[in-house]
């Protein structure tokens, strides 16, 4: 059976474009060079192969295998390496202490998979990482500009900031703000951010 992503993933356009995400771009001028980063639930890959281009080393994991295919493709375009892993966010082991940075970008799922994997992914950081997390707010829910339809797939700063209470915060806010990224989003958008350290 097709998975709803895999259908999803399966034309030829870029459903959210091949441009990487505003606040990641914005976070990552504060990565080391060369730094070693994961991107979870990366989709078609336009985060981890900008990522890439700037040098770093990048890893991606997704459950899609049509995201998986356009990621590979969208790197060997830009002539450059993503190590891209299939695998469920619900069971994927972080590691310890591995990753300069983890990343998820619109990485939607239940809060019985987006809690856990949040706090496997503060322990998977080296002393002094960061992670990235933007997601569409609840209020999201009134516009139609993105986002899923589950109010139960939407985040709250609350939320993420308790996930994350062991690193330092750096950025966090719930805003409305232009997200342009593909057909799929497609304008003013409700939005939680939060950029985090972890110490040492």
């Amino acid at each position: 059976m097709i998975s709803p992503w895999d259908e999803r993933y399966a034309g030829d356009d870029y459903v959210f474009g091949t441009e990487p995400n505003d606040f990641l771009r914005e976070c990552a001028a504060r990565f080391s060079p060369g730094s070693r980063v994961l991107m979870a639930a990366e989709g078609e890959g336009r985060n981890g192969v900008w990522l890439a281009a700037q040098g770093h080393q990048v890893s991606a994991m997704d459950a899609s295998v049509e995201g998986r295919r356009k990621a590979l493709a969208l790197a060997a375009r830009a002539g450059v390496e993503l190590d891209y892993e299939l695998a469920d966010l619900a069971s994927y082991d972080f590691g310890v202490g591995k990753w300069d940075v983890v990343g998820f970008i619109f990485a939607h799922t239940l809060p019985e998979v987006r809690l856990p994997a949040w706090r496997r992914a503060a322990e998977s950081l080296k002393p002094g990482g960061f992670v990235v997390v933007e997601c569409y707010h609840p209020r999201q829910l009134d516009l139609n500009t993105g986002g899923p339809s589950d109010p139960s797939r939407l985040v709250a700063l609350d939320e993420l900031q308790s996930a994350f209470a062991d690193l330092e915060q750096i950025l966090a806010g719930e805003r409305l703000r232009p997200v342009i990224e593909g057909k799929a989003h497609t304008g003013e958008a409700w939005v939680t951010q939060l950029f985090a350290r972890r110490p040492g």
